[in-house]
């Protein structure tokens, strides 16, 4: 028993600083609140839309150098690109418990933002994306 309850304290710890590094990571740029509302709309699988998506997390409304920001944390590898294997794990930016997209919600995300067809999304086009 005792075992067992650190267990579950160790992982809620872990739960929660995952969730403060997740919400560290947009401070000052998107409000939790928002953030929440937001995965929550597209937690079903095939649910995700990035219009509705960047609309309720609050992207749709922020300035160039925020978005900037944002396209800094998603790309993962800093490649100057988000390819399609950090769009799948597009929401996991947002909430580590987040759900990865699905293949086919992936694909439509990519082609969405994939304005010169190289199979990658640049920060131009990601702020083109979030702004159309």
């Amino acid at each position: 028993m005792t075992i067992y309850l650190s267990m579950l304290i160790v992982n809620q710890t872990a739960q929660t600083s995952n969730q403060r590094r997740d919400k560290m990571a947009f401070a000052g740029i998107l409000n939790d609140a928002d953030i929440t509302a937001a995965l929550a709309a597209c937690k079903a699988e095939g649910s995700f839309d990035h219009k509705v998506f960047f609309t309720k997390v609050g992207l749709a409304a922020k300035s160039p150098a925020d978005i900037q920001k944002v396209f800094e944390i998603i790309d993962q590898d800093k490649s100057d690109f988000v390819e399609e294997e950090e769009l799948k794990l597009f929401l996991q930016n947002f909430s580590a418990g987040a759900r990865a997209l699905s293949d086919a919600e992936t694909k439509v995300f990519l082609k969405a933002g994939d304005s010169d067809g190289d199979g990658k999304i640049g920060v131009d086009e990601f702020g083109a994306m979030i702004k159309g």
